[in-house]
């Protein structure tokens, strides 16, 4: 399965486990006691909080699919041709020679969204995923404002 159809279906398991709740919110209100109203209200507020970090999610992996696509099209996308071990996982001493050559270029241009956008990928390969995100988040940020 790939990542966009796994996305959709969690995006889509989510909205029913969002109504799911929603109407157990509806019920505890709908009872009048004060205490479940103030349990009911808090209950409402899981879905519409865990709605939004689905959205974001999901336009955050929309554009990081957008700026992938421009870099392909302009034919600087960064190729995964590094060594891998048996289990998969890449070569670490690949993994950080990758992400020194990408963080060189970030430091050399830092409002170049493309430089962002290669560091995010050699971050990912070297398991860092927190910066990864982050490194992306900033490409997108510089691509939105060119």
């Amino acid at each position: 399965m790939t990542a966009k159809r796994a996305a959709i279906v969690l995006a889509v398991v989510f909205v029913a486990y969002a109504v799911l709740l929603g109407w157990r919110g509806v019920l505890l209100i709908g009872t009048g006691d004060p205490v479940a109203i103030v349990l009911g209200l808090a209950v409402l507020v899981i879905p519409v909080v865990g709605a939004y970090l689905v959205w974001r999610e999901l336009q955050f992996g929309r554009r990081t699919e957008d700026l992938a696509r421009e870099l392909d099209a302009q034919g600087l996308l960064p190729v995964d041709d590094l060594p891998r071990r048996p289990s998969g996982r890449i070569e670490r001493s690949a993994a950080d020679a990758a992400f020194a050559k990408y963080q060189a270029e970030a430091e050399a241009a830092p409002d170049d969204w493309r430089a962002w956008f290669r560091l995010s990928t050699a971050y990912d390969a070297a398991g860092d995923r927190k910066r990864a995100r982050a490194a992306m988040r900033t490409a997108i940020g510089h691509h939105d404002r060119r």
